[in-house]
């Protein structure tokens, strides 16, 4: 086995690099934008990478804007949400409100079914 040590990776075109077994089959992509914010008062991301922004959309409502737009809506996503001492049901993404700017995330809910904003809020992005 060999390790690569590099500082960085380039792809030869505007497209990310890829990842590819000996028989060059793609195995793997890199996530194409993810952010960890607080999504309580005042929105406050932690850190991101490719997000420009979270907007507030009410109550348990945001939605996260792209630095660099998607190739297209299909997009995967994957959001998990916590509160101290909270449950949470109901997590998603919005179809109808993804775009290739960003999407809406919506839906937190306590187990009574009451929406509550969230103290932490991680999102991460893959797709084209």
């Amino acid at each position: 086995m060999s390790t690569l040590a590099v500082g960085t990776i380039k792809s030869v075109s505007s497209a990310a690099p890829v990842f590819q077994n000996t028989s060059g089959t793609e195995i793997g992509q890199i996530c194409k934008a993810w952010v960890n914010f607080d999504g309580t008062g005042t929105i406050a991301m932690r850190d991101n990478f490719n997000v420009s922004s979270i907007t507030d959309g009410g109550t348990g409502v945001y939605t996260a804007n792209f630095t660099t737009a998607m190739a297209n809506a299909n997009y995967a996503s994957v959001v998990s949400t916590g509160n101290n001492d909270k449950g949470r049901y109901g997590i998603m993404i919005d179809s109808d409100d993804k775009t290739t700017s960003g999407c809406k995330i919506f839906g937190f809910q306590t187990s009574t079914g009451s929406s509550l904003d969230s103290e932490e809020v991680s999102l991460a992005i893959f797709g084209d």
